[in-house]
């Protein structure tokens, strides 16, 4: 082997040993940057919206006549159905099976629920008073204008719509789920009204 070719052999080697550092050295700084920018654009994006609540504020007039909001309900857990007066079965045996577990809790259980009508054209307060009557009388029934009652709808999640255009005896198609407000007026979950009352009474009174 000639004396030239080994030095030009060895000149070779030290460049190709000199050569790797800097594209690892470059990739090493790009990814650097990378991660950095990574963390800033993380650090500047917003926190995920939380889950969506269920319930809200509302401004509606109860059965005996008077203003009702939903800081009247705090201090105690209630339970929330939405109905009408001229419902065929389900709404009156909701509202039965409600007044079983607040019978169940005993008279001086700090617990009520809030009936809701989807049918604010035909139930008026005195029309839900006498409605009301025949249930326990920690049911309180609410009703208003339309314009009151739609933004309380879609708080709740409420389907309801009417059955017939009609302005004669028309059904009104509802979501006929009760809902369970802890005493500071946040939504707990759905409530099983179905069970027997004291199960259901045993349920209610944890968040007394």
């Amino acid at each position: 082997m000639s004396k030239s070719f080994a030095k030009g052999s060895q000149k070779s080697r030290a460049k190709s040993g000199k050569l790797p550092k800097l594209p690892l050295l470059a990739i090493g700084g790009a990814c650097l940057l990378a991660f950095a920018a990574l963390v800033v654009v993380t650090s500047l994006k917003p926190p995920p919206p939380p889950a969506s609540a269920i319930g809200g504020p509302f401004r509606l007039v109860a059965q005996n006549g008077q203003e009702v909001t939903e800081k009247d309900f705090l201090g105690r857990p209630f339970l929330v159905f939405f109905g009408y007066t001229h419902c065929p079965d389900i709404c009156h045996a909701t509202l039965f099976e409600i007044s079983e577990v607040l019978r169940e809790l005993g008279p001086d259980a700090n617990a009520g629920a809030l009936f809701i009508t989807v049918d604010p054209e035909r139930d008026t307060p005195a029309v839900m008073k006498d409605y009301l009557a025949n249930f326990d009388p920690r049911i309180v029934g609410v009703s208003g204008d339309r314009a009151a009652i739609d933004p309380v709808l879609r708080e709740y999640r409420i389907y309801s719509k009417k059955a017939s255009d009609g302005a004669g005896d028309y059904a009104v198609d509802h979501t006929t789920v009760v809902y369970l407000m802890d005493k500071n007026g946040r939504f707990v979950s759905s409530f099983n009204i179905s069970r027997k009352p004291a199960e259901a009474a045993r349920d209610l009174q944890r968040y007394l």
